[in-house]
């Protein structure tokens, strides 16, 4: 097999990835729905269930599929694991490690003000309100601390950037164990909300400068509950 012959099967195989991306996005495929048998992809796209075949152990590898018996390929997500073990040495939050995530959270959540002004519609709003008034009533903080995971990134997903919302879908165990350190206590949680309530308000009239001193009050706020001897 000379050099051409090897590009133009790596080409075909990155051709048919990106096909299978795209399947994924027009027919709404999530996490546990079988893709298409081999065969019926190679139809699909042209190509040999030879190309098919390396295009699914690309994905496996990326940890998007998995193969299960009688099923086939299902989609599935093993990225969240990887991230836990990549992060492991900050399963006890500091104040140095909590001020780092708040920073980057900062850049992206204040700054998509622009994008959530067209996009937050009365539907997104009252969806917003039902999340930060299940956190308000969670029985428990571990509880409470998932609910404000899904209040910001319900946010970040109506600014309808598909990278962002899946950046925080990829670090949603490192966010949501950072938010329930900052949640030890009901004081937490009843600020949390109260802080929610005031970014919705500036989200409604559209305030550009009120959003942005809430957000950046309440992506600050939490550093007083961290356990002080992680300071």
């Amino acid at each position: 097999m000379d050099t051409a012959d090897i590009e133009d099967r790596g080409s075909a195989v990155d051709q048919v990835v990106d096909a299978l991306r795209r399947l994924m996005r027009e027919r709404n495929l999530g996490l546990g729905d079988a893709l298409p048998s081999e065969a019926e992809l190679a139809s699909m796209f042209n190509a040999s269930r030879n190309t098919v075949r390396e295009a699914i152990r690309i994905l496996k590898a990326y940890g998007i599929v998995e193969s299960r018996q009688k099923v086939g390929a299902v989609i599935t997500d093993r990225r969240q694991q990887a991230l836990m073990d990549l992060f492991s040495f900050a399963i006890d939050i500091s104040a140095e490690s909590f001020l780092d995530i708040q920073g980057f959270r900062r850049l992206i959540e204040v700054n998509l003000s622009d994008l959530l002004f067209e996009a937050a519609d009365e539907t997104a709003i009252d969806r917003l309100r039902s999340i930060n008034d299940a956190m308000k009533a969670a029985s428990t903080l571990a509880e409470a601390a998932e609910l404000d995971f899904r209040f910001h990134a319900a946010l970040v997903g109506f600014a309808g950037n598909q990278t962002l919302s899946q950046v925080y879908g990829i670090l949603q165990p490192l966010l949501q164990r950072l938010m329930e350190a900052g949640k030890r206590s009901r004081e937490a949680v009843d600020s949390a909300y109260h802080d929610h309530r005031a970014i919705i308000e500036a989200l409604e009239q559209r305030d550009r400068i009120a959003y942005a001193y809430h957000m950046n009050r309440h992506l600050q706020a939490g550093l007083q509950f961290i356990a002080p001897k992680a300071v």
